[in-house]
């Protein structure tokens, strides 16, 4: 998912921020059905009253908890951490023991 891979990959996202972004994902797809739904509308205004219709005040009511979910989480994109070299070693060469240089005992 690009938002995960924006606050610097699955290992930096908080339990907290997955709450945030699930939220966020959710209320995504609602404002994207209900722009579709409104995309194929003749007018957004109902022209006895002289007044939007209530979905579109929902719509941006949807919209302002998104640019709230997105304010929490941070607008920057944050780079995924480096891995430590006994983490690289071992992801590269297996559960090899690591010696006190760092390097792999022989």
């Amino acid at each position: 998912m690009e938002l995960v891979a924006d606050l610097g990959g699955k290992d930096a996202v908080s339990s907290q921020q997955g709450v945030i972004l699930d939220l966020a994902v959710r209320t995504k797809l609602m404002l994207d059905s209900i722009d579709a739904w409104l995309l194929t509308r003749p007018s957004l205004v109902n022209k006895s009253k002289g007044i939007l219709f209530p979905v579109v005040t929902q719509r941006q009511a949807l919209a302002d908890s998104l640019a709230k979910y997105m304010g929490m989480l941070g607008l920057e994109r944050r780079t995924k951490l480096p891995m430590d070299l006994p983490s690289y070693l071992e992801k590269k060469y297996g559960d090899v023991n690591v010696n006190t240089n760092g390097g792999p005992h022989p």
